[in-house]
């Protein structure tokens, strides 16, 4: 497998999220194949739509972590994308668990194999990525790799769980892989 550099990431965001997918992600020991994601930049529903304390790492970096989270409790695990000025990053939705199943399981308290990643903060609970994270280059305590695997047909959507830019469809996953979140999609 070979390691993608911060490079991969100064570029525009919707190219980066959907060549993520099928990318390998490794944290904590584990890996997973990246099989949806969500692209954001400066747009209504994303933190970036104003630069703030908390977005500023959006605007700032690329190839860079960015922990945010949701609902007062789920850690979100993104990557900062686009060149310094211009604000994007990409939210990493679902993995497909490469290894460590067991200990997952055990993690996230399931036996469903398409339960225990399927989701952002199902996934970052199951990896184990926190705050820590945030502000952290790409390549030092998470990695990104490149294993040669093709990806099939990719599907795209709205957002989920936003209430603005609902006409964008930025969200991109991997059709018929099981471990995409379980939400409907649009057709």
């Amino acid at each position: 497998m070979k390691e993608l550099n911060r490079d991969f990431f100064e570029r525009d965001t919707l190219s980066v999220a959907q060549e993520l997918l099928g990318k390998v992600i490794s944290v904590n020991g584990f890996l997973g194949k990246i099989v949806e994601v969500e692209a954001y930049g400066q747009d209504p529903a994303s933190h970036a739509f104003k630069k703030t304390e908390r977005s500023k790492l959006m605007f700032d970096t690329f190839g860079y972590i960015y922990i945010y989270l949701i609902y007062g409790m789920y850690n979100c695990i993104n990557f900062t994308t686009e060149k310094e000025g211009k604000p994007g990053a990409v939210l990493i939705r679902a993995i497909e668990p490469l290894n460590k199943i067991d200990k997952l399981q055990k993690i996230r308290k399931t036996n469903k194999l398409t339960k225990l990643c399927s989701g952002p903060g199902k996934l970052c609970q199951a990896l184990k990525i926190d705050k820590s994270l945030n502000g952290a280059k790409l390549g030092k305590g998470v990695k990104i790799y490149d294993d040669g695997s093709k990806v099939g047909s990719i599907g795209s959507s709205s957002r989920i769980g936003i209430k603005d830019a609902l006409n964008l469809k930025w969200r991109f996953y991997i059709k018929e892989n099981k471990f995409v979140s379980n939400v409907k999609f649009d057709k």
